[in-house]
């Protein structure tokens, strides 16, 4: 299942909080840009990203990195997220 999870990137807290549960990558980014347009912030502000659950969770539990991952298994990845930005 995918989720939202608040990610503030800090090394030092590895337990990230469950937003929301979808079914589904659309449903879990239409969740994002609701919840970007009721914090009226970009996405990159709103320390929220989407993810794919290993294993049955709820809004509200607390997960670690070993739990979840950035793309389904077998999940296409879209080309733009294949490489990092750089020169």
């Amino acid at each position: 299942m995918y989720a939202l999870i608040y990610d503030e990137h800090d090394p030092n807290k590895r337990l990230k909080k469950v937003i929301s549960v979808h079914r589904t990558r659309e449903a879990a980014e239409r969740a994002l840009q609701k919840r970007q347009k009721s914090l009226k912030r970009r996405v990159w502000e709103c320390e929220t990203r989407i993810v794919w659950v290993k294993g049955k969770v709820k809004a509200g539990d607390y997960i670690l990195p070993d739990s979840f991952s950035t793309w389904r298994p077998g999940e296409k990845i879209p080309e733009g997220e294949l490489y990092p930005d750089g020169d």
